[in-house]
């Protein structure tokens, strides 16, 4: 697999958030006489939220929908897109009525429901981006070589997460799991993704529990192992889009319009995925192989628009994480939840549910990538081929994962591979004869 160096430090104006001067003004859009502003949040590194940000920007299509509707009005719409690297500015920005528009991950999606409501702009969740119902989105990855290798040997550990995204409550929830106590037994560090990506680096930090993309990209350079898959908890995770309440009610318009160009971008991502992350990677510098593994045909994430039962039920779940930290006092997930604007942009929309991951080969060269029922025909695929990147799904969790980063098990001639060490040294424990074997060795061995 290539390497590729992009820096551990992400350019500090990919970080920092773009001007709001051109922001709303409360008001359900700003307007200058013919002229309406709606402003959109998003996250461009996030990319399991590209239908609703990077992707969807790049392709215009939220655009195009406004001149439509600015046909048949006679107004004119502008769109400002501001980027951000967390959920939490664009909560701050929503809030003070400067955005009208905005993605983030399902615990900001909650802080977002529960600021809104405090300082009287509330806020609705509208749609979903990207989902993995067993919450794969989330991993807890160590430097390599380190000695630690499972959630108990984090006990007096210093581990770096976002206090208050979906991936600090992975953490929670896994330690506790573990039977550590995460307020007690490991020392969290509340740090912007990059910041701790680079404490992981410096070796100021044991562990770094983070969301999409991080822990992919850090795995792809060979700059971290992953120590555990989210996926284990079997808990839905998934990023949204959340609207200002005013700004729906005063322009459903535009919200269609918005939700409309989201289906489209979808469709986008799902009928060509390869170009799609070629796309988000030459927009976010992110690689483009980092970004197939979450947002490629057999990707971690799902894509569908769809505020499905088991999102918001999960949604539901992750509310005592987040009080329990002080984050929030209560979140009404119901009242917040609002389906009814997707049913009207898109009637009768639907997308079939996420199936079992299968392995994947993309060539060098090639715009598109070949899939394969097991990984034993992969490693075959891989022999003297010229790869630019291989994929291959775990076996217990289905996470997909590099297929040279993840850990490989031979058993009576099959193949199996494991995001985590711990998940295979578990499978030879229970499989007289099986044994683990790297990389290169399981494709030299493969017959």
């Amino acid at each position: 697999m290539q390497s590729n160096r992009l820096a551990l430090t992400l350019p500090l104006a990919l970080l920092l958030p773009l001007a709001t001067a051109c922001g709303s003004d409360g008001a359900g859009g700003s307007t200058d006489g013919k002229t309406v502003t709606v402003t959109v949040g998003y996250q461009s590194k996030t990319i399991n939220t590209v239908t609703a940000g990077t992707l969807l920007r790049s392709l215009g299509y939220f655009e195009e929908e406004l001149a439509k509707r600015g046909g048949k009005d006679g107004l004119t719409y502008k769109v400002v897109w501001q980027d951000y690297a967390t959920g939490a500015p664009i909560t701050a920005q929503m809030t003070a009525g400067k955005i009208d528009i905005g993605s983030m991950g399902d615990f900001p999606l909650l802080i977002n429901a529960a600021r809104g409501k405090q300082l009287k702009e509330p806020t609705r969740l509208v749609a979903v981006t990207g989902y993995n119902l067993r919450g794969g989105l989330n991993t807890v990855v160590t430097a390599p070589g380190s000695p630690l290798r499972t959630l108990e040997d984090l006990k007096g550990r210093k581990v770096s997460t976002s206090v208050g995204s979906a991936a600090d409550g992975t953490l929670v929830r896994a330690l506790r799991g573990a039977g550590l106590d995460p307020a007690k037994d490991v020392r969290k560090v509340n740090q912007q993704p990059s910041v701790g990506a680079s404490a992981l680096a410096a070796g100021t930090a044991d562990a770094l529990s983070q969301f999409v993309a991080w822990p992919g990209l850090l795995a792809f350079q060979g700059r971290a192992t992953a120590l555990y898959d989210g996926a284990e908890l079997n808990l839905p995770t998934f990023h949204g889009v959340t609207v200002r309440e005013r700004f729906s009610k005063e322009r459903p318009e535009v919200l269609d319009a918005f939700l409309r160009a989201q289906r489209r971008a979808t469709d986008e991502l799902r009928a060509r995925p390869v170009a799609s992350a070629e796309s988000v990677a030459q927009a976010t510098g992110l690689p483009a192989e980092v970004v197939y593994l979450y947002n490629g045909a057999q990707g971690i994430a799902t894509f569908d628009p769809e505020l499905r039962p088991e999102l918001v039920a999960a949604l539901k779940e992750d509310v005592p994480v987040l009080k329990e930290a002080g984050l929030v006092k209560d979140v009404d997930v119901d009242a917040f939840v609002d389906a009814a604007p997707l049913r009207r942009a898109v009637p009768g929309a639907a997308y079939p549910r996420a199936g079992a991951a299968r392995s994947e080969l993309w060539l060098k060269g090639q715009g598109a990538t070949r899939s394969f029922d097991s990984p034993k025909a992969l490693l075959k695929a891989v022999k003297g081929a010229a790869v630019r990147a291989a994929y291959v799904p775990d076996a217990v969790t289905g996470t997909l994962w590099f297929a040279d980063r993840a850990v490989w098990v031979e058993d009576a001639g099959e193949w199996r591979a494991f995001v985590t060490r711990e998940g295979a040294e578990r499978y030879v424990s229970g499989h007289a004869g099986s044994r683990i074997l790297a990389y290169a060795d399981a494709v030299r061995l493969v017959s």
